[in-house]
């Protein structure tokens, strides 16, 4: 079982631990040989619903990096798959929908599916594993929050601007309520049968909530958001790619423990915006992975500086990790957050720009 004062655990509750906790973004696979090797043959959909291959892919960075939590190796559009949605993750492209989700027979659809009836005994599964062999080591748990699973159903697949899910809100309130509140459970289900299998903590994944204007995503996005993970039996991470505008929202009226902030704002200025009773996560710049040593050390120097101005603060990138990211930078960067966070760790200094 994790230990209760493992340092990621001690920065959610808000206090910060005698080393800084750190682990990355899609650190499960993404840029480790062993992961393409494992993965050769399996697509993605079958290699997140498979509990030995899925368990296996979690704990290889914990293994190879020393990170302070694992993070469940899935997809955001597992649960939808779960619920009968006929969605295949093409290479290259991403998730791609059969039937998208467009008009408001569509959501009527989609929404008389149960979300009590997913079948997630794959994902408990493979979460017994991942936990039994993490044994101090916390596992966050993994979902996609409500918007970025509409922006993929609506759309049919990726899009840079999420244009018809952001028509949808206003042209047909309704239907986008409703399909939203049923994703919010979905989401809910999937996270809910991680954390009975032993997830210490999850993370909400709000990937495409910056092509949204703030009173767009406070009036049809951060409610559902909400509904997803307000009074979890865990600590919540929520997190979006471009979400400084509305970043005080994040905090989801307190449902979220931590926020985690991309590259664009320093943490310092984060720190502010947020108050004084949220963690930070971030926010090392994924482009700086392959900068110079010298180059990325500073910036990672520069990261924990700016986060010593929260209560708290998990070390963490901007996004996710690249693919063609050298694993041993990664090592790396956990052995200079462990050692520079327990040098500066109960002794808070002033943070200025």
């Amino acid at each position: 079982m994790p230990d209760p004062d493992a340092p990621l655990l001690r920065a959610l509750a808000g206090v910060r631990p005698d080393r800084t906790p750190i682990w990355f973004m899609r650190q499960a696979g993404r840029s480790l040989p062993e992961y393409r090797e494992l993965r050769v043959g399996t697509r993605m959909l079958d290699a997140c619903l498979t509990p030995d291959l899925a368990a296996e892919i979690t704990l290889q960075p914990v293994r190879r990096h020393g990170v302070d939590a694992g993070i469940f190796f899935s997809d955001i559009v597992v649960p939808l798959r779960l619920a009968g949605v006929e969605v295949e993750i093409v290479p290259g492209r991403g998730p791609v929908f059969a039937a998208p989700v467009r008009s408001a027979a569509d959501v009527e659809r989609i929404t008389a599916i149960d979300p009590r009836s997913l079948d997630t005994s794959a994902i408990e599964e493979a979460v017994r594993i991942v936990v039994a062999e993490l044994g101090d080591t916390p596992l966050i748990g993994f979902a996609g929050a409500p918007f970025t699973l509409a922006a993929y159903l609506v759309e049919g697949g990726p899009s840079k601007e999420h244009l018809r899910a952001r028509a949808m809100m206003h042209t047909d309130p309704g239907s986008w309520n409703r399909l939203a509140g049923w994703l919010a459970s979905v989401s809910r289900v999937f996270l809910q049968a991680q954390i009975s299998a032993g997830a210490s903590a999850v993370q909400l994944f709000d990937s495409w909530a910056g092509s949204l204007a703030p009173h767009d995503y406070r009036g049809f996005v951060a409610p559902h958001s909400s509904a997803a993970v307000r009074a979890l039996d865990v600590p919540v991470i929520h997190f979006g790619v471009g979400t400084g505008p509305f970043l005080a929202d994040m905090r989801l009226d307190g449902a979220a423990s931590a926020v985690g902030v991309d590259w664009r704002m320093p943490l310092d200025e984060a720190a502010t915006v947020l108050g004084t009773d949220v963690t930070v996560q971030g926010n090392i710049d994924p482009a700086l992975l392959t900068a110079p040593w010298p180059v990325l050390e500073g910036h990672v120097r520069e990261v924990m500086r700016r986060g010593r101005a929260a209560r708290a603060h998990i070390v963490n990138l901007g996004h996710g990790v690249p693919p063609e990211t050298d694993p041993d930078v990664l090592s790396r960067i956990v052995a200079l957050v462990h050692d520079a966070g327990s040098r500066e760790a109960g002794s808070p200094e002033e943070v200025s720009s």
